[in-house]
């Protein structure tokens, strides 16, 4: 029997608000008490510095990114500053890894494999260093991934551009990569909005495939009551 994963669609959620459900849901599942999870959802603007940030990122300053009303959280995630908001697919696997850098390529693929089934040709970057994690098409980034180790289960996760407004990233050195061009599933391929629910469905799928698990759709009221009984 194909072992599950328990996938929740969260909807729109605070940064903040997320890791805490993360940390929480990772305490569970090291301990056995929940099987592996992905979540998945959307944030509203936020500017998010992972362990490798450094100063310079956020050329702007805080105040400039405050009035423009997009937050700044410092996270414990691998990777450099980010942006999310509306209209971006977010996915947070809370699961057992064994291997880091494999699991990282793990999740590239199956991104790769559903923006193929979009008509959008991607690829990873391997050979060029831990700043090229992600997924490219051509020259330009449309996902980004980060993520968080503990007593061998994961957090945080991946971010696809799939029909969110790209101008934030222009205010940034986006994943440490001064001038790098961001894009979108919209962008690339010519559609109007919309198309965000079908893309998350084959995101959600083709990560389940590629860590050999069958998926199981829950609510966020059945991951909460787990968490708690557990």
């Amino acid at each position: 029997m194909t072992p599950e994963i328990w996938v929740c669609h969260l909807g729109v959620v605070d940064y903040r608000e997320a890791l805490d459900l993360q940390e929480r849901l990772r305490g569970a599942r090291q301990e056995d008490e929940l099987p592996d999870l992905l979540l998945t959802l959307e944030h509203p603007p936020v500017y998010t510095r992972g362990r490798r940030s450094v100063p310079g990122e956020l050329p702007m300053g805080d105040e400039w990114y405050l009035a423009r009303g997009i937050e700044i959280v410092d996270t414990d995630r691998g990777g450099k500053v980010t942006y999310h908001g509306p209209g971006q697919l977010v996915g947070y696997p809370i699961v057992r890894v064994d291997d880091v850098v494999a699991y990282v390529r793990t999740l590239e693929g199956a991104l790769i494999a559903a923006l193929a089934e979009e008509g959008v040709t991607a690829r990873a970057r391997p050979h060029g260093g831990h700043r090229f994690t992600g997924v490219w098409v051509g020259e330009r980034k449309i996902a980004s991934i980060g993520v968080h180790l503990s007593r061998g289960v994961s957090t945080h996760g991946f971010a696809v551009n799939v029909e969110n407004d790209l101008e934030p990233f222009s205010w940034i050195v986006p994943c440490g990569l001064d001038g790098v061009q961001m894009t979108s599933l919209i962008a690339e391929t010519g559609r109007s909005a919309g198309g965000m629910k079908c893309f998350r469905r084959r995101a959600q799928y083709q990560v389940a495939q590629a860590l050999g698990r069958r998926q199981r759709l829950v609510s966020r009221e059945r991951l909460e009551t787990q968490a708690l009984v557990a």
